[in-house]
C-alpha cells in the first residue's frame, strides 16, 4: 500500500472537510491551517494525496475544458514549445477569430521594446489590427518577413500601428531570380530581413493548396498553378514558399523570384507562432509542424482534434 493511499485511508474525514472548505468556500490553505491546527505544508499533502488518490476530482464546466486538453495534446505529439487552442463558435469567421486569439497570445508575451515580425494573410492582418493600441503603449516595433508593401501598408494603417514599423522596400513576387536576388543583396534589405528573423517573436500565416488560398487571391500566383504544385507534392505554403507533408520546402522556380525570408531561416528562428484553422488547412498545419517550421501554434478546436486524429493515425 503506497503512503497517499495510506494517508487517505487514515485522514480520509478531515481531508473531505478540508477539500469542501478549499474549493467550494474558497479558504485558503494557511487559513485551513490554522482551524485545524495542521501546517500549510499538511494541508497541500492532503490535498494533494486526495486528488492522486481520486477522492478529490476538480471538474472544470468551461467550453474551453476540451480546448485546453487539445493544446496539451498537441504540445506533446509534435513537441512544440506552445499551443492555444480556441473553442469552436459560430458566426465569425475563422481567420477573424484566430487573429484575436493571435493577438491576445502576443499581448501576453510581448514587452515594451520588443519587436514583432509579420508575415501577411487575412488571419495575420486581422491579429495586427487587434495590436495596434498595445503595439502603441508598449512601444512596440514591427517589421515585415517579406516584401510586398502595399499588403503591410494597409493593415498597418487599418491598425493605426505608429510606432516603429520597417516594411521591406520590394515586391513579394518580381520578374526574374536575378532581380529577387539582387534585392536580397541590398544591405538595407538584408539588414531588414536579419531584423526580422532576430524578433522576438515571429507571426504567420498558414496557407493551404486551393483556390481560396491568399497567394491565389490575392494574385500573387494564378489558380492554375494549385494542381501543378499539388502534384510535385506541395500541401502548403508560408510566406509564399511551399512545402511538403514533412514540411521541406519545394524545388520550385517561383521561390525563386520571391522577396524575403526563406523558410529554413525561419525554421532555424524561435518563437515563430503559426496561427491558422479551418479543415482544408489541416495537411499544411500538420506539415509545417512536423518540419518544425513553426513551434507555436494558434488554431480553432475542430482543426486541432483533426490533426491529432491525422498524425495518431500514422
Amino acid at each position: 500500500m503506497n503512503e497517499d493511499r495510506i494517508e487517505v485511508e487514515a485522514d480520509e474525514g478531515l481531508m473531505a472537510r478540508i477539500a469542501w472548505l478549499y474549493y467550494n468556500d474558497g479558504l485558503t490553505q494557511s487559513e485551513l491551517g490554522e482551524m485545524f491546527n495542521l501546517s500549510r505544508v499538511k494541508v497541500s499533502r492532503l490535498l494533494e494525496a486526495g486528488r492522486a488518490a481520486g477522492l478529490i476530482q476538480v471538474r472544470i464546466n468551461s467550453r474551453h475544458h476540451g480546448a485546453i486538453e487539445a493544446e496539451r495534446r498537441l504540445q506533446e505529439c509534435f513537441a512544440i514549445a506552445d499551443c492555444r487552442v480556441i473553442p469552436d463558435g459560430p458566426g465569425t469567421p475563422v481567420a477573424e477569430r484566430l487573429g484575436e486569439a493571435a493577438a491576445q497570445y502576443l499581448m501576453e508575451k510581448l514587452r515594451p521594446g520588443q519587436l514583432l515580425a509579420v508575415g501577411w494573410g487575412e488571419t495575420v492582418s486581422a491579429s495586427i489590427r487587434k495590436l495596434g493600441y498595445v503595439a502603441q503603449e508598449r512601444g512596440v516595433g514591427v517589421v515585415s518577413l517579406t516584401g510586398g508593401v502595399r499588403t503591410y501598408v494597409e493593415g498597418m494603417r487599418r491598425a493605426n500601428w505608429d510606432h516603429t514599423v520597417s516594411i521591406i522596400p520590394a515586391p513579394l513576387i518580381v520578374g526574374s531570380p536575378a532581380l529577387a536576388a539582387a534585392l536580397m543583396a541590398e544591405p538595407s534589405v538584408s539588414a531588414l530581413m536579419d531584423m526580422a528573423i532576430d524578433a522576438d517573436f515571429k507571426l504567420v500565416g498558414i496557407g493551404a493548396i486551393d483556390e481560396r488560398a491568399t497567394v491565389v487571391t490575392h494574385g500573387f500566383i494564378p489558380p492554375t498553378d494549385i494542381e501543378p504544385m499539388r502534384r510535385r507534392g506541395a500541401v502548403g505554403d508560408i510566406l509564399c514558399r511551399f512545402f511538403d507533408r514533412e514540411g521541406a520546402v519545394l524545388d520550385l522556380p517561383l521561390h525563386d523570384r520571391v522577396v524575403g525570408v526563406n523558410l529554413d531561416r525561419l525554421r532555424g528562428a524561435s518563437r515563430v507562432i503559426g496561427a491558422a484553422g479551418g479543415r482544408s488547412k489541416v495537411p499544411a498545419i500538420r506539415a509545417a509542424l512536423r518540419g518544425g517550421i513553426v513551434d507555436i501554434l494558434i488554431t480553432d478546436e475542430a482543426t486541432a482534434l483533426a490533426l491529432l486524429a491525422e498524425e495518431e493515425a500514422s
